[in-house]
């Protein structure tokens, strides 16, 4: 059942259930951060209606730069406002920022180790029609290997306004990662978000599970059905939700091995480098376990309607259940 402590949306399971695009979230929460703190700067390349950077800027002109397409800029601009001590948030699509600049964040930015927090737009093969060049499915492999970055992957509207704001209380470089098409919500703005902290959605009664499932980003929706679908047939699961790839929950992770000995990892994104591949390092040195990975496996993306896609790469609730009983077989 849903952990009601997390006051989750209690329509989630609806088929019906209200859907608003994740960048929503990254808009609205600029603006609050903005209300809250002086410091608080807009960057963007030339994509403000995209990303949602457009009620910051028109709400404080003065606080936004308009840098052009030139994201290469757009990260060493930011480097350099974050180290005069403003906190600048910059946006674009995923896969020009961090696909295009990622040698300006690495250098200007995480080696500084300065608090430019970077939204990435459209980011996974949901971005639809756009096709395999737009779809970024890298970009959290690229951004977790660099020291000193956080990498946030809310599942939906709600949780990436939180994520906005609490990001520009710190000085961390950050790495935000949104989708493009409308998504279900699964959290309200009662549920709890704290950055470096996992979330347990879903749990089976009784005091042991027979499989975890470990999710990040719009999937976790999928990743939800999925986990009803298999208590409904008998099986006990838990559902382990991570809007923050970096730093990891460790302790989420080691309770929900301890308690499973068997895991599915969901993951709108290529495995390798991604979710799949961070709970695999960390099950290995601490307790191997089987695992099963729902998520791209070495493909670029293609176009496609987001439906369309979703099912083509198998990211969707039945892969997630026939992995979860691949997995059991295993243990």
């Amino acid at each position: 059942m849903l952990n009601k402590n997390l006051q989750l949306n209690p329509h989630v399971f609806d088929q019906d259930v209200e859907k608003t695009p994740i960048r929503n979230g990254f808009g609205d929460g600029l603006v609050e951060a903005a209300e809250k703190n002086k410091n608080v700067v807009g960057l963007c390349a030339d994509l403000t209606e995209s990303t949602r950077m457009e009620a910051f800027a028109k709400k404080f002109p003065e606080r936004f730069i308009e840098i052009g397409i030139a994201e290469q800029n757009l990260a060493s601009v930011a480097s350099g406002m974050a180290v005069m001590g403003k906190i600048p948030f910059i946006s674009s699509y995923a896969m020009f920022s961090p696909g295009r600049n990622w040698e300006q964040i690495r250098t200007t930015i995480c080696y500084n180790d300065v608090g430019v927090k970077i939204a990435g737009s459209h980011a996974g093969v949901s971005v639809g029609p756009d096709g395999g060049t737009h779809q970024a499915l890298e970009d959290i492999a690229l951004m977790r290997v660099l020291p000193n970055m956080v990498v946030i992957c809310p599942c939906d509207v709600h949780e990436a306004r939180k994520a906005t704001v609490v990001t520009s209380t710190d000085k961390k470089p950050t790495y935000i990662r949104l989708a493009r098409e409308k998504s279900p919500v699964i959290t309200t703005k009662d549920t709890p978000f704290e950055i470096g902290r996992a979330y347990e959605f879903f749990r089976s009664g009784g005091e042991k599970a027979d499989v975890g499932i470990i999710s990040t980003g719009v999937l976790t929706h999928q990743a939800l059905l999925a986990a009803k679908q298999l208590d409904d047939e008998g099986i006990k699961v838990v559902l382990l939700h991570m809007p923050t790839v970096k730093p990891i929950d460790e302790d989420a992770l080691k309770d929900i091995i301890l308690d499973t000995g068997a895991l599915v990892t969901v993951e709108e994104h290529q495995v390798a480098g991604g979710l799949g591949s961070i709970v695999a390092e960390f099950a290995s040195a601490f307790i191997p376990v089987p695992i099963e990975f729902v998520g791209v496996h070495n493909q670029f993306g293609q176009s496609g309607t987001p439906h369309e896609l979703l099912n083509f790469y198998k990211l969707n609730t039945e892969t997630i259940v026939k992995k979860a009983y691949k997995v059991l077989s295993r243990k």
